[in-house]
């Protein structure tokens, strides 16, 4: 991974941009209200965002059993199937694969697995050159950019950026671009097919992703929206697809839960204009539609390290909808390159840092991008409570462990946290202090210095008290006093006639939130 500066400093330098701040802004704030709108159109949303998050627990739970389950359907299909334990594994795989193909080039279509194990880089310097197919990811790659969204990659270009790095560079890699292009979405939407439908036409092998993964077929999932993906999928004559193992729904009728949760998460749409789906090879079936060859890579790359993790790993259960990242202020104001991740926002915040660790500065900072406001959690349409893990990481961070090495950033953190915990452990130290702090409280500052000042700049030091409470009870006591009288207790309703006395008094619907489900993700379905 190329060295990246933390968070904190990165993202001081995209907010700087203003015209990044701009886009950014205007393109969450039109995927937001359109997420909003097709959300509110759904009486069982609620219910539906349960069953995802079900569907997703119980596969977590007995995942070894269903990657067991996909591995001999893929096989039974006529494909091959390879495991991958990390990035370099995964990369030497599919480099080999490609090799014995004879082929130099590769088409590929938006995939967020081969960019987290760098599959382009490591393609290229065994001399294979990968061509991206989805658009925003060209865009990204004519501009020698890096994808800042997981669902709009280059999401912090507008149009007439694009209109230019299409002018300039289209021709290096193929097709080049008009020479009256304009910035008009119709002109470089024209200009890009041409550009790749040459591309699709003469490519003889093609490396993808997938959204999901069912285990009862062994049958991949893509969905996308321009149809580029389709076309990667079926011209070649041998695919190869890259695929992280918590990818897996058990079945088919689980699957129908994500397609209505994922469009109207992702892109504000009912259903998604192009699903598409293969399994096996043509060989097998005969069918005569699709590729003759057929490799799935099973990714691990630190995915069972965050399995483990009895908090962390709701993370897996991210289904890439960027739903939480449209919805972040922090995300709408550094821009995802800030992150120095494939997974920026806050699902990057707590995603990266389990499967890359936390020994690296950069992945160290990641926990704290972040303001805890919850509106993530608020949106993602399988529950993941992100501040929860957040603060968990948070804690890894300061602490470490023998897996996961604490970092050498937050120095003042630690600090201050040892000397808080020496204090709360000694009673007569932390009188001690409480004394002198309101002895000298008039000469508080109101603004702390150095490093503190960024904590100060945005809220109130805490005001301490004329006498600690430990000071006003040893007071009371020793005069006789006491603790004051607890105020009295309102008179319990009566219950009314035929109601038993138990439900008189239950607490009104909504009052306690169930831990238990209401219904199985089959119930509801």
């Amino acid at each position: 991974m190329p060295a990246f500066p933390t968070f904190p400093k990165a993202a001081r330098e995209a907010t700087g941009n203003a015209q990044l701040r701009h886009n950014l802004r205007k393109a969450t704030g039109t995927i937001r209200g359109k997420r909003a709108a097709v959300v509110a159109e759904l009486d069982d949303w609620a219910e539906l965002r349960r069953a995802g998050k079900q569907i997703k627990e119980r596969t977590l739970r007995h995942l070894d059993t269903y990657l067991e389950q996909v591995e001999a359907a893929v096989i039974a299909a006529g494909g091959t199937v390879h495991w991958a334990a990390d990035a370099a594994e995964a990369n030497r795989i599919v480099t080999d694969l490609v090799r014995a193909t004879g082929e130099r080039d590769v088409i590929k279509v938006k995939s967020m697995a081969t960019q987290e194990i760098g599959l382009n880089e490591a393609l290229a310097e065994a001399g294979i050159t990968a061509y991206e197919t989805d658009l925003a990811e060209l865009i990204v790659q004519l501009g020698d950019d890096r994808p800042s969204h997981i669902l709009v990659p280059a999401i912090h270009r507008n149009r007439s950026e694009v209109r230019e790095i299409f002018r300039d560079r289209m021709g290096e890699w193929g097709r080049p671009a008009p020479d009256d292009l304009t910035d008009e979405p119709a002109d470089l939407a024209a200009a890009a097919r041409r550009h790749l439908r040459e591309r699709f036409l003469s490519s003889k092998v093609a490396i993808s992703g997938a959204n999901f993964l069912v285990a009862e077929t062994g049958t991949a999932v893509v969905v996308e929206s321009e149809g580029n993906g389709r076309m990667c999928l079926t011209l070649p004559e041998t695919l190869i697809s890259v695929v992280g193992i918590e990818k897996i729904v058990p079945t088919w009728a689980d699957l129908e839960v994500f397609l209505q949760l994922l469009p109207r998460s992702s892109t504000g749409e009912r259903m998604n204009p192009y699903t598409s789906t293969w399994t096996g090879t043509t060989a097998a079936d005969g069918a005569g539609d699709g590729p003759g060859t057929f490799h799935l890579v099973l990714l691990d790359n630190g995915r069972t390290d965050t399995l483990a993790d009895t908090v962390g790993r709701q993370a897996l259960r991210c289904i890439r909808c960027s739903a939480c990242l449209n919805v972040c202020p922090v995300y709408e104001r550094a821009g995802g390159h800030a992150y120095g991740s494939v997974y920026p926002g806050p699902i990057g915040a707590i995603l990266t840092p389990q499967l890359r660790g936390t020994a690296d500065p950069l992945d160290a900072s990641l926990p704290y991008a972040s303001s805890l406001c919850g509106a993530c959690y608020e949106v993602c349409p399988v529950a993941i409570d992100i501040p929860e893990v957040l603060v968990h990481l948070r804690e890894r961070v300061v602490q470490g462990d023998a897996e996961h090495p604490r970092a050498k950033g937050h120095l003042a953190e630690r600090v201050a946290m040892r000397a808080a915990r020496t204090l709360l452990d000694s009673p007569r130290l932390l009188g001690a202090a409480q004394r002198a702090g309101i002895a000298t409280r008039r000469l508080h500052p109101g603004r702390l210095p150095g490093p503190g000042a960024a904590w100060t700049d945005t809220r109130d030091l805490p005001q301490f008290p004329d006498e600690s409470f430990r000071d006003w009870w040893a007071r009371r006591s020793a005069a006789g006093e006491g603790a004051p009288a607890a105020p009295a207790a309102p008179a319990r309703p009566t219950p009314e006639a035929g109601q038993t006395p138990e439900a008189g008094n239950a607490p009104a619907s909504g009052d306690t939130p169930s831990t238990t489900p209401t219904s199985a993700p089959e119930e509801r379905k």
